[in-house]
């Protein structure tokens, strides 16, 4: 393959080869048969033997020249059989590989469109697409089904391992042919081709259901299982981030203790199931009856906290009675079609009159909040003054 000669060029000198020994065939051998055979009719038959010797020779040159040749064609094509073979066969294999792959593997143009010039089986599958709808931007681009923002992030993420010569891995969202949206990972990496122009070859996998587990551990951690209210841990947090919030704009935050009256007496009448059935009802009229920016949190049990940020002394009191009337008019029910009277006992503590510390401000509105109880329940009591700490 690597020889400058060319078939026309090699054949050329093999013809000229031939006609300078056949010629210089025909000049000797008949000046020599001449000088050797004088007598006409033994010249004759010399020549006739010398031609025919002549064409023997060059008939056993050519069948040299040609088994030859053809041996090698033959092993040639021989090879080139087998590579041709186990091309296909590679292909297959690859083939099949990626109609299996989970995801889908692609390459693409580096643009703004991420036009697929190649895209695998699972495109359907993950996209709602079919290949030939996705590659060349047939139908959509690729790009059409990420949102904006996203599409900007990820060109970003991208160049800056295409500047490092890195791979890149990156998660987003996709919209897919029916609406729904898809949570997927990429990984990938850049590719010159011979012509120097850059594709991004990899694969994407949907991930949603990690998404969708991430998410519900996340709840876990934060939210009380029984009544997806802010677990004690995650209140905690969000009183602190408050008074920090308070600190800074010098505003009041107040904080309600809560506690059903006789809450136990629900689960020893009518049983535990129904004790959870009015803790959820419960939960829901509290979160429906404060603003959006106030926070609800399950302490544990029966107790519950309410963070009301901006609000002073005689707001939180009316919150607190509000909410105290609320319930007491509200029926709760027990998850059989029964319901049951319940009333509450509420605490009230307000920075920076009863604290400065979140710990400080529940002490105090837990404090009040058992002060309603010795008072007959089902009332709302203000932390005094005396009990109010500047430090932790």
């Amino acid at each position: 393959m690597n020889d400058n000669r060319t078939p026309l060029r090699r054949a050329g000198w093999v013809a000229l080869a031939y006609l300078l020994a056949g010629f210089a065939w025909i000049a000797f051998s008949d000046s020599l048969a001449e000088a050797w055979f004088p007598d006409p009719k033994t010249l004759s038959v010399i020549q006739t033997w010398k031609g025919s010797f002549f064409v023997l020779i060059t008939g056993v040159i050519l069948f040299s020249v040609m088994l030859r040749q053809l041996t090698k064609d033959r092993v040639l094509l021989k090879l080139q059989h087998r590579q041709r073979e186990a091309l296909r066969e590679r292909e297959r294999q690859l083939q099949i590989l990626m109609d299996n792959l989970p995801g889908m593997a692609y390459r693409c143009l580096y643009d703004r469109d991420w036009t697929m010039k190649f895209v695998s089986q699972g495109c359907a599958k993950l996209t709602g697409f079919e290949p030939n709808e996705l590659v060349d931007n047939c139908v959509t681009s690729y790009a059409a089904l990420v949102s904006d923002a996203d599409n900007q992030q990820l060109f970003e993420q991208v160049r800056v391992a295409l500047e490092k010569e890195e791979s890149f891995s990156l998660e987003y969202e996709v919209t897919r042919k029916d609406g729904s949206r898809i949570w997927v990972w990429e990984r990938g990496r850049g590719v010159r081709g011979e012509d120097g122009s850059l594709h991004l070859e990899g694969i994407i996998l949907d991930i949603s259901g990690r998404k969708a587990l991430e998410s519900e551990l996340e709840q876990m951690a934060t939210r009380d299982p029984l009544t997806g209210l802010l677990n004690r841990r995650e209140m905690s947090r969000v009183l602190e981030e408050e008074l920090q919030r308070a600190r800074r704009y010098q505003r009041p935050m107040a904080v309600l203790w809560i506690d059903f009256d006789h809450f136990k007496e629900v689960n020893d009448t009518y049983g535990h199931a129904a004790g959870d059935s009015v803790l959820r009802s419960m939960s829901r009229l509290l979160l429906a009856s404060v603003r959006s920016v106030d926070s609800v949190g399950r302490f544990g049990g029966e107790e519950f906290v309410i963070a009301l940020p901006e609000m002073d002394l005689d707001k939180a009191y009316e919150t607190g009675e509000r909410l105290r009337l609320k319930v007491e008019e509200t029926p709760q029910p027990l998850g059989d079609g029964r319901t049951v009277p319940l009333t509450i006992s509420i605490g009230i503590s307000v920075y920076p009159d009863h604290g400065q510390g979140a710990a400080v401000l529940c002490a105090a509105a837990d404090r009040a909040m058992y002060l309603a109880k010795k008072r007959g329940r089902n009332c709302v009591t203000m932390a005094h003054l005396h009990d109010q700490v500047h430090n932790e």
